[in-house]
């Protein structure tokens, strides 16, 4: 079996969450949220396209972890974030968070919108 290191580039990964918080680089963070290669930050929920746009260019999928259950996402916010070039994963948020690490360490380009559990 061969096993290789794993590099996070400059995003960093969910190590945890739970009801109403995330952890993400060592640093617990309480909210809807956004993670990706500009760091982590807070995120106003479905309302806030602006700051999901402030991506485009720089990802090409985004993850959005709907919560404990999976839902739908406003026809409005998803056909603004694929107008901008951004391909859109609609999961719960554990699925999201757990999907999220693993193309993190594949180094790809994506970025993570989470609603907490």
């Amino acid at each position: 079996m061969r096993l290789n290191e794993i590099t996070f580039t400059d995003a960093k990964p969910v190590e945890g969450y739970g009801p109403g918080f995330f952890r993400i680089g060592g640093e617990v963070l309480h909210g809807p949220l956004l993670t990706g290669p500009t760091g982590a930050r807070g995120w106003g929920g479905y309302d806030d396209a602006e700051t999901l746009l402030t991506l485009a260019g720089e990802i090409d999928v985004l993850f959005v972890g709907t919560g404990a259950e999976i839902a739908h996402l406003p026809d409005a916010l998803r056909d603004a974030l694929e107008e901008a070039g951004i391909g859109v994963e609609v999961m719960a948020s554990p699925a999201a968070c757990r999907t999220y690490n693993v193309l993190l360490s594949e180094g790809r380009r994506i970025a993570l919108a989470l609603i907490p559990v």
